[in-house]
């Protein structure tokens, strides 16, 4: 995609003004501290460019799900790595996929559910004023995908006040 494109990342809903939907999306926007719902639908977008590329898969193989399994090697391999697929799931898991499972790997989730923060929306103030690193380099941005290899390498920054564990915004210890 060239710089400067006009092209959204995301689909908005088809029908807006849907109560039960609005409902489920503000509290997936809560739950996971977003900052609004136009990126819970990059999440969503996410997600069914998973599951397009996986349909495609198993309509190559003529629905043979191990013979689609042989082809799609590289991607069930990419979606494992980033721990949105277990070891063992195949491409017939990947439509059986909810949101969820791809806001989980974001850093920001990563950093409240590994205690750092009170709040998911705390963990993304701390990541976008550069208070974490990830792999020794710090990162700003809520929503950059985890590996599996990565988030044991999720960390305060070493410059930063948070380190102190007596630090008042600090999370408390359970």
């Amino acid at each position: 995609m060239a710089l400067g494109s006009n092209t959204k990342l995301y689909e908005t809903p088809n029908h807006p003004f849907q109560g039960q939907r609005i409902a489920g999306e503000h509290d997936l926007v809560g739950r996971y501290g977003l900052k609004n719902k136009e990126e819970l639908w990059r999440a969503q977008s996410e997600l069914r460019s998973y599951r397009r590329e996986a349909r495609d898969l198993l309509g190559a193989a003529s629905g043979d799900a191990e013979a689609a399994a042989t082809e799609s090697e590289e991607f069930l391999a990419r979606l494992q790595k980033l721990g949105i697929l277990g070891e063992e799931d195949g491409l017939d898991d990947i439509l059986s996929l909810d949101v969820t499972d791809v806001l989980e790997r974001r850093l920001q989730t990563i950093v409240y559910r590994k205690g750092y923060a009170n709040t998911a929306k705390q963990a993304r103030q701390f990541i976008s004023h550069g208070h974490i690193r990830m792999n020794g380099r710090r990162v700003t941005e809520p929503s950059a995908k985890v590996t599996i290899a990565e988030e044991d390498t999720v960390e305060f920054d070493s410059a930063s006040p948070l380190t102190d564990e007596l630090h008042p915004e600090r999370a408390e210890e359970q």
